[in-house]
């Protein structure tokens, strides 16, 4: 019988308890190999002393960083596809429960009204599925959004308005309503030119021109008067208000003023809209309009032209848009957490801008900050988001009218001769509609109403007049510009010739009449001394 191997004092404690991973020092590297029985692979270690495998690398932070994620990621993955099933399984045979039967008709009302989403998914893709990745990879990037804006930079806290006592004018509508507003010029009876101007979205009475002196005013002799839109500043609600009433305030607000004859409309930004109701209700009254704008989902506008127009805009911008159109009710919670939240902002921020370089440059000046903030405040004075709501809306539904019913040609009655004749013949068809002056003028870097949109307006209404301004942007050109109303009042009215005269009294001749007068005489008498020597 061959004598037993003796073994150490380590091999024999190995063989009692197994490889604990743990190793004792002091051991030499020509330690023996594992006793029978002992796996050193299965603990993953290796005796003290030993050297590694030559060629081994360790795996790096990265590479278990990456590891860790896909192991994490494949296990959400297979915990959604379980609950997916689960939820599922539940569900099968509910939808002829009480409450789903309740729920069945304003769920498809809902998807109804979504559907048109579905247009942006693949066709091979579950919407159901497809949408709920979507809302759930959105949750995940807003808390990541908010995760990410740290405190290391101080947030400046923004000022609450200050909203002055009111001290408006008004006159009583027919209706019983009550506008405000204000006028700047010269008096009614000293006016050679009335010019009325709506205020666009976010605007009051104050707004006007922004900037115009009164001394260029009395220069032209011109009278311009402004007013609060229905809801907005000290004016009144209108409970059903639409661009037809719109232009009906404007008529019985130049008619309260004592504007006898025609007025002019300056229509600027979201206020155009108001503009254009005017040329189409009250033609007869209105001498021009000023600035475009367009609704941005008329069906006359071509694909180019649409496509040209919301590129210019920023995100936010057409959210507004699509939330006006699609689910106005929103607009109240968006409208209360900015501009009705009591506190300032700029304009690009509440009002979703994007802006050029000049007009990035104007907004930052203390004197277009200044006009800004009481604009905003009296815009704001009545604190209901409803009047806002309803402008917005208004932007991008049907007008009950298009631009092309501004001026049209006339249509007449040919027989076949005509018929044929018109077909080799180049005469021009007479126009009906509004033939009087519409002056547009269009910044070319104007991101609010960009360029498209004239080009739009110039093919529905050919007799307008575009005066296209190069690198000029929605507000530089039309803001705190002295020489830029001067343009524009030469432009409209010719060579200033001051306010008219008041009227003489009874026993006095104004000069003008005087000379009129000698010289008709004078005429007179040349022609009787011309008769007696031909007789």
């Amino acid at each position: 019988m061959a004598a037993a191997k003796t073994m150490t004092w380590h091999e024999e404690l190995a063989t009692l308890v197994g490889d604990t991973g743990v190793r004792l020092p002091g051991v030499g590297v020509d330690a023996a190999p594992a006793p029978a029985g002992v796996n050193r692979a299965a603990v993953g270690g290796r005796w003290y002393g030993e050297e590694e495998e030559e060629g081994k690398v360790e795996e790096g932070w990265a590479q278990q960083a990456r590891g860790f994620a896909e192991s994490t990621a494949e296990m959400l993955r297979e915990l959604g596809l379980g609950v997916w099933d689960v939820a599922a399984q539940s569900l099968a045979g509910a939808e002829d429960s009480e409450l789903a039967r309740r729920l069945r008709r304003p769920a498809a009302a809902a998807g109804k009204r979504l559907s048109f989403m579905n247009e942006y998914l693949p066709e091979d893709r579950d919407p159901v599925r497809c949408w709920l990745v979507v809302a759930a990879v959105a949750f995940v990037a807003l808390l990541v959004l908010g995760a990410g804006t740290g405190d290391e930079t101080p947030v400046e806290q923004l000022r609450k308005l200050y909203i002055s006592p009111p001290n408006a004018k008004r006159f009583q509508l027919p209706d019983g309503r009550h506008l405000a507003y204000e006028e700047k010029g010269v008096s009614a009876e000293r006016a050679r030119f009335s010019l009325i101007a709506p205020h666009s979205f976010l605007s009051s009475r104050l707004a006007g021109i922004p900037g115009i002196n009164t001394s260029l005013l009395e220069e032209f002799g011109a009278r311009l008067v402004t007013y609060d839109l229905p809801g907005f500043g000290e004016s009144d609600p209108h409970p059903g208000r639409n661009l037809n009433s719109s232009a009906l305030d404007m008529l019985h607000l130049a008619d309260a003023l004592g504007v006898a004859d025609k007025f002019w409309v300056v229509g600027y930004s979201g206020g155009g809209m108001h503009a254009w109701s005017a040329l189409r209700y009250i033609p007869d009254r209105v001498a021009a309009m000023f600035a475009p704008m367009a609704n941005p989902y008329d069906s006359k506008m071509t694909k180019d032209e649409k496509r040209k127009t919301w590129d210019r805009w920023s995100t936010k911008r057409k959210l507004m848009h699509i939330l006006a159109r699609r689910f106005p009710s929103l607009l109240r919670l968006f409208y209360l957490r900015s501009f009705l939240s009591g506190k300032q902002g700029q304009p690009e921020s509440w009002l979703s801008l994007s802006l050029g370089k000049k007009d990035k440059a104007l907004l930052e000046g203390a004197m277009f900050n200044a006009f800004w903030e009481k604009d905003v405040a009296e815009s704001v004075r009545q604190g209901d988001a409803k009047p806002f709501v309803e402008e917005a809306v208004m932007q991008v539904s049907d007008w009950g009218f298009s631009l092309s019913d501004i001026q049209m040609q006339k249509k007449e009655d040919q027989g076949l001769f005509e018929l044929i004749k018109s077909l080799f013949s180049q005469a021009e068809r007479e126009w009906v509609g509004f033939l009087g002056p519409i002056h547009i003028w269009q910044g070319m870097d104007d991101r609010v109403v960009p360029p498209s949109v004239t080009e739009y307006v110039r093919r529905m209404v050919p007799g307008a007049t575009v005066h296209k301004l190069l690198d000029e942007g929605h507000f530089s050109y039309f803001c705190f510009c002295d020489e830029c109303h001067r343009q524009i009042f030469s432009t409209l009215f010719g060579i200033p010739q001051g306010p008219i005269s008041p009227v003489q009294e009874s026993g006095e001749v104004a000069p003008e009449f005087a000379e009129e007068t000698t010289a008709s005489e004078e005429f007179a008498e040349q022609e009787q001394d011309t008769s007696e020597c031909l007789a």
